[in-house]
């Protein structure tokens, strides 16, 4: 019996051989064409890749809830000049903080301290980490579910004029909204959202929410 299995597949091994080959050929090519991104059969695919975009499929969305609202009104007429108009429209009582000349470098440092160190939930924690380099400050009071204007303007004392040309080492203005209530601050996610910039002097297009 074993002579005649012997005989027989020593009759079709050149079959057998190319059979192979071509098997090898079809798989190699299927899992390179995967590693480019090319769509190849399930069954061609390496086990983790199919494991990793299962469990990517399975995460949830999160809805998160902005309890801040703020915009430039008569964003054409605001000027270094003439001082801006704000309007908030806040879901909770929260504070309004400007601040005038905020060095560029240092908020930026601040925010890298809020992804990494402590979150800025506070007026007082911006200026700790911004090290107070910045010209001018003021403060507002907003209360929940009222449209305020909040006219803002770098006083004249500070005998500044004209920040330079794009870049600048300082924004003219950043506009930083939190929330009044230290126990609100438990409920919503996002803590504080703040804008730079005065439009024709810095596009108020930097807005960013503090989580």
């Amino acid at each position: 019996m074993a002579a005649v299995f012997l005989v027989t597949l020593y009759e079709y091994s050149p079959l057998f051989y190319i059979a192979v080959v071509f098997t090898c050929f079809i798989v190699t090519t299927g899992l390179v064409l995967g590693w480019f991104g090319w769509d190849v059969p399930v069954i061609l695919r390496n086990s983790e890749e199919t494991q990793f975009s299962t469990r990517a499929f399975k995460k949830q969305m999160r809805q998160v809830k902005n309890p801040f609202g703020l915009e430039i009104t008569n964003s054409s007429a605001a000027s270094l000049a003439t001082g801006v108009t704000l309007t908030t429209d806040c879901l909770e009582d929260s504070r309004l903080t400007c601040y005038w000349g905020c060095s560029v470098q240092k908020l930026y440092e601040a925010l890298q301290k809020h992804v990494y160190c402590f979150r800025i939930s506070t007026p007082q924690a911006l200026e700790e980490a911004l090290y107070s380099d910045y010209l001018h400050r003021e403060q507002y009071f907003i209360k929940k579910h009222s449209k305020e204007e909040i006219y803002c303007q770098l006083p004249s004392s500070t005998g500044v004029e004209d920040f330079g040309p794009v870049p600048r080492s300082r924004y003219p203005l950043v506009a930083l909204l939190t929330l009044a209530d230290e126990d609100d601050r438990e409920i919503y996610d996002i803590v504080s959202i703040g804008a730079s910039g005065i439009p024709h002097l810095y596009k108020m297009g930097d807005s960013l929410l503090l989580k």
